[in-house]
């Protein structure tokens, strides 16, 4: 089951299609991981740039991450997080075995965890390629290891061009009920944002 906490209400609109999307992703998960793992659709967050990090409270440690970028005009990123100890439970469980204690990934373990990136990015992005009736494909999921608050940062570029404020979704997981610290950032650009609400509101106003 999916909880919505909407945030403000001049973003309703995108709560509304993000929480779409989440219990796509949800899904997608669920199958994933035979019914161990559920998402949870935080908040969809309008900050001022110079706010993000730490209003999301990123941190400074380094952290494992799978990104899934959307190239051209309707560009976005998609950043899945892993704290080390989950991560390495997660890709554990996945290829059913022990948990490995080497400090260096295996091409196995990185492998497991870019899998799960790209089922979740493609659950994401296939609720909104449905509502633009357009084709959006990510790229390739990346394996790094770096500082959250890099990462992110390096995200929110695109929307800074055109804007001083930056509109964020963040999605949280549980295990059995217990919430992991794992985090789903989506950062879409300024034109992806603009064009999925106009394709919200005409949805809307057909229905």
């Amino acid at each position: 089951m999916i909880e919505e906490h909407l945030v403000d209400p001049s973003l309703s609109l995108f709560n509304q299609l993000f929480a779409a999307a989440t219990r796509s992703a949800s899904s997608a998960m669920s199958r994933w991981t035979s019914g161990e793992i559920m998402l949870t659709l935080d908040e969809v967050r309008d900050i001022p740039l110079e706010e993000v990090v730490g209003e999301l409270d990123m941190g400074f440690d380094l952290l494992t991450m799978v990104v899934l970028t959307l190239e051209g005009d309707l560009s976005g990123q998609l950043i899945l997080t892993f704290d080390e100890e989950n991560g390495r439970r997660m890709a554990a469980s996945l290829l059913n075995r022990d948990v490995n204690t080497d400090p260096q990934w295996s091409a196995l373990e990185q492998s497991a965890l870019c899998e799960t990136g790209n089922i979740l990015g493609c659950a994401y992005i296939n609720v909104f390629t449905d509502l633009l009736d357009q084709e959006l494909v990510p790229s390739p999921p990346m394996f790094i290891q770096d500082y959250g608050a890099s990462v992110l940062e390096q995200s929110i570029m695109s929307q800074a061009v055109t804007s001083e404020r930056v509109i964020i979704c963040r999605t949280r997981f549980s295990r059995e009920g217990q919430e992991l610290d794992w985090n789903v950032f989506f950062v879409p650009s300024q034109t992806l944002l603009e064009r999925l609400e106009r394709a919200i509101e005409s949805s809307n106003e057909n229905n």
